[in-house]
């Protein structure tokens, strides 16, 4: 992936991402591997990563925060990231930010709706 100063807002969404990811390991992970048929002991180790919960939230927090001042700040910060010269390009990053970021607040919040299911 090319990296400048038009990619910063994608990295950051992309970063968000990861940090959610790993934020919802001990949560999400065994349930998504019980319901891939895959089982074991080992499973129950996966919750040994619930202590690093808040420093995943935090960096994913810091990248959503990064990339929301990036395409939603001010015009010379959009224009020093390439994002000033294509509306359509903007809108289309904007909307995937807004995706992500529900996509990152289910993962996050899984720990603490989980049990309305169940």
């Amino acid at each position: 992936m090319k990296t400048g100063p038009g990619n910063s807002s994608p990295l950051a969404i992309g970063a968000a991402v990861l940090a959610a990811l790993g934020a919802s390991v001990c949560c999400v992970l065994p349930l998504v591997l019980v319901l891939l048929g895959i089982s074991g002991a080992w499973i129950g180790n996966l919750a040994a990563f619930d202590r690093w919960r808040p420093l995943f939230m935090s960096l994913t927090l810091l990248a959503l925060g990064i990339a929301f001042v990036t395409l939603y700040g001010p015009a010379a910060r959009r224009c020093a990231t390439g994002l000033c010269g294509d509306p359509a390009r903007l809108r289309t990053r904007r909307r995937l930010l807004w995706m992500a970021t529900l996509a990152i607040a289910l993962l996050v919040l899984f720990p603490y709706y989980i049990g309305w299911f169940f």
